[in-house]
Order: C-alpha cells, then structure tokens, then sequence
C-alpha cells in the first residue's frame, strides 16, 4: 500500500549520489514543498563534499538508512553513487522515497525487497524546473494517492496489465546479476537515460535481450533520453533503434512518455497495477493507498 502523506509531515532530504552543486535550485525546490505544507528535516548535505560524492559511503549509508522510519524521502539530486550504498544490506522502510537517474539503484532495490513505496519522479534539485500538471500530478499522488493518465507514441500495438516499474537504462544493465534486481515476469517496465550515445543505448538493449528480461515482462516504455534540446533527427534514430531491438517480442511498445531528464517527468510509483495501451498509447495506474 501506498503511504498518503498530510500537511505537517517531515520530508528527509538525502543526498545518496553527487555533491549539491546548485544551491539555489536545492533551495527552491525545498520551497515549493514547504508550499504544499511539509516540514524539512534539515542535515548538512548541501555544505558536504567528498570527491565527487556528497560525502563519503559510510556516511551517506548510514543517513539512508536511519531516515528508513520516515514518510517521505526525496533524493537531492542524481550523479553517480548511489549504487555504491548496496554492498551494505538496507533494512528499507515503507514510507515514501522518490527520485530517479542514479537513485534508480536504491528505489529498485527497495521494490525487490519487498519495500513498497519507490516513486520514480523529480528530486529537489530539478523540482521548481517541473510545468504545473506535473507538480499537481505529484501532489495528488503524496496527498491524495492518485495520478492522470499519460501518454506516449505507439510504436507497437497491444495492451498489457501489470505492475509497473521505471528505472534508468544504464543503472538497469548495472544491476542485473545482483540481488537488487527484481524479477520482471509479467511487469510492465518504463526506461529513461540522458545523453547516452545511440551506440550506448543500442549495446544495452543488446545486453537486455541477451540476458532473456525482455522475454517475461508484459509490457514496455521508453521516457526521455536526452534533455530538451533534443532534435527531430536523434529521436526518429532511438525510434528506429528501439522498433529494431525489439521486434521480435509479441510486447506493447510506447515511445516518448513523459518521464526522465526533462521538465515534465511524470511520477511513477513501483508495484502499482498499470495498464499500457499501445493502441491509443495510453499509461494508467491504478494506486492502492493507506488511509
């Protein structure tokens, strides 16, 4: 079940991947939370600095693991790091924990665990960048636990019932092999990525289809892959690419969903029943949620 959150509920801010280096896009996003009425536990991640990291493993480690008690955690922002924190167990919560990119490792884990409550959505850092439908289709979901549809480009037509997931492609490939991976037999499962050559993106989808995944799930998506300035020409070519490598599986197939690096990501919670229609190219959650 999917935990409702209410005014006057805290929000733990973590950064599990790279160092904060825009505190005035952190700023802004704690801003429009606080709007909708959440308090801040506040830490030091925004002054933190360990390398490239927004300090070092243990420390991160131990801040993702204490705040398991919480409603609600919001990954500050993604980089690189944040699959590094699983070589330790987790004893993961079941509150709210939302994020996407690199964070993709932990809100995957924490599904494969059995933890309800991984939101594929904005982070702090990208929050004051989202249009208003997808600020109040985030809202809706914390507060009131449902979502609209949303739409993509049909690239394959059928329609598949499942549970859905969403994870960045390159933290997908990553995974596979550990005990953070879930199983996908009958899921539905939405990729996203950003900037990744189309030869990257072509050797991953290779990999994909030789380690048999794409043969059990139900159905299949594709969010953004580049950031706003991405041309007619590149998107045709991912098209193109994605009708090629799957081909051969009798899947729905939808193209260009709301969802990844771009303003206008569209939040997704794991585990809830979706319906993908590639007929009409529709996506449709259906969410369980606690009183």
């Amino acid at each position: 079940m999917l935990v409702k959150l209410k005014k006057g509920d805290e929000v733990n801010i973590l950064a599990p991947s790279s160092f904060i280096d825009n505190e005035g896009d952190f700023i802004k996003g704690i801003d429009i939370l606080k709007t909708w009425g959440l308090k801040i536990v506040h830490n030091n991640i925004l002054s933190r600095k360990f390398g490239y990291f927004a300090g070092d493993d243990q420390t991160r480690f131990e801040e993702l693991q204490n705040a398991q008690s919480m409603k609600f955690i919001i990954f500050a922002k993604g980089g690189w790091g944040a699959a590094r924190l699983l070589e330790k167990d987790i004893n993961w919560g079941n509150g709210l924990m939302m994020g996407f990119s690199d964070t993709c490792s932990l809100l995957l884990s924490k599904y494969s665990k059995g933890s309800f409550g991984s939101i594929h959505g904005p982070m702090i850092t990208t929050l004051f960048k989202e249009p208003e439908w997808s600020l109040k289709r985030l809202r809706n979901l914390l507060f009131e636990g449902y979502i609209e549809d949303i739409k993509g480009i049909p690239l394959k037509k059928g329609i598949a019932k499942g549970e859905i997931l969403v994870s960045n492609l390159t933290i997908t490939c990553f995974l596979i092999g550990t005990d953070h991976f879930p199983k996908l037999k009958g899921k539905i499962i939405i990729f996203e990525d950003i900037n990744e050559d189309i030869y990257k993106i072509d050797r991953m989808l290779t990999y994909l289809r030789m380690t048999k995944k794409f043969n059990e799930i139900a159905g299949i998506g594709f969010g953004s892959f580049t950031d706003n300035l991405c041309t007619p020409e590149w998107k045709d070519l991912l098209k193109r690419l994605i009708i090629e490598s799957l081909q051969e599986f009798d899947i729905p197939i939808l193209f260009d969903l709301p969802i990844g690096h771009i303003s206008g990501n569209a939040c997704i919670p794991f585990g809830c029943e979706a319906t993908l229609n590639g007929n009409d190219g529709n996506l449709s959650i259906h969410i369980p949620c606690d009183k």
